[in-house]
């Protein structure tokens, strides 16, 4: 069923990008429990199956039903495109027990036997409780199951932001949305967001609307947020079935012999746009190390440099993108 949010000409001014660690935790603990979204993140899997065997994620997955109301308050809109986990959980925490209740409640009629249920009955009884119950959990979530492969994450959202912003002044508004996804449509002012739970309508009113990468969304589009939050559309980052490839897979050895392992490797990391410190996370390499490489790639023109945010993110010319190509 669809969702549409309609547009003034002052919502369009208010668009903006944002990342979320938040709402990427959120998603993780989603996907940890739907097999369907296993496909791109089974390293991912292996990776945190120790520690999430010692999470019970059991009162996040009550209020997620599918489909159905997730609730809003425990993954708002990020106010900044760079937030950090810290200031979001503070937003969480800080939730007026009164809108968490109606929230919940939401959730949980959408989840069958949802509020029947002893641990749904004690969410309701006590919604100031369970805000900080929640907001616990989402940070040990967080802690096991994201932070250690933030940096990874981090780069690849920030290179689909930087990608997608640059396609937005190349092409428009209207273009930007079909690119992003084949879910997005526009017309008469209104973008239609496909494959949504529910049939719902939203006048954004001036409030514009947060445009939010994902990784662990895929292979979904979420379109919501009731009042008070911004509405948003989360979509999947691009880049993603390379996420979790380790760099020597993808190196091939003629570039390897003809660069240096360690330089053709961090040409090769670059399919998308990415900084220095993420780079090294994803190699190993020291970050002098990593650097000391990219400068070299740039001068033998392999390489461009641009800032954004708060880091510089390199990203491959033709001839680097020619040389990256190369057969195994």
């Amino acid at each position: 069923m669809p969702f549409h949010l309609h547009f003034d000409e002052s919502d369009l001014l208010r668009c903006r990008f944002a990342l979320s660690p938040l709402f990427e935790t959120q998603e993780a603990v989603r996907t940890l429990h739907r097999p369907a979204r296993h496909g791109y993140h089974l390293p991912w899997l292996r990776r945190i199956r120790e520690g999430a065997a010692g999470l019970d994620l059991t009162a996040l997955w009550l209020l997620m039903p599918d489909p159905g109301h997730n609730p809003d308050f425990i993954c708002p809109p990020p106010l900044g495109p760079l937030a950090t986990f810290a200031e979001e959980i503070e937003v969480v925490r800080a939730t007026d027990p009164a809108t968490a209740r109606d929230d919940i409640a939401l959730a949980l009629a959408d989840t069958p036997g949802g509020l029947r249920s002893p641990a749904g009955q004690r969410m309701l009884a006590e919604p100031d409780r369970a805000v900080q119950e929640l907001a616990d959990l989402l940070e040990r979530a967080w802690e096991v199951m994201v932070a250690p492969h933030w940096p990874r994450l981090r780069a690849l959202l920030e290179a689909d932001i930087a990608y997608h912003s640059r396609r937005l002044a190349e092409v428009g508004f209207e273009r930007l949305l079909g690119e992003i996804s084949p879910r997005l449509r526009w017309a008469d002012s209104t973008l239609t967001v496909a494959g949504t739970s529910g049939n719902h309508s939203r006048v954004l009113g001036g409030q514009g609307l947060v445009l939010m990468p994902c990784v662990f969304v895929w292979p979904d589009v979420v379109g919501g947020y009731e009042p008070p939050w911004q509405p948003a559309v989360i979509y999947p980052a691009r880049g993603i079935g390379g996420l979790w490839t380790e760099s020597g897979d993808r190196t091939p050895d003629a570039l390897a012999r003809l660069l240096g392992r360690a330089r053709a490797d961090v040409l090769c990391a670059l399919g998308e746009p990415a900084g220095t410190s993420a780079l090294a996370h994803r190699l190993s390499l020291a970050p002098s190390s990593v650097s000391a490489h990219l400068s070299a790639l740039r001068a033998a023109g392999l390489l461009t440099s641009r800032r954004y945010g708060h880091q510089v993110l390199y990203e491959r010319t033709p001839l680097g993108m020619a040389l990256a190509a190369q057969d195994h």
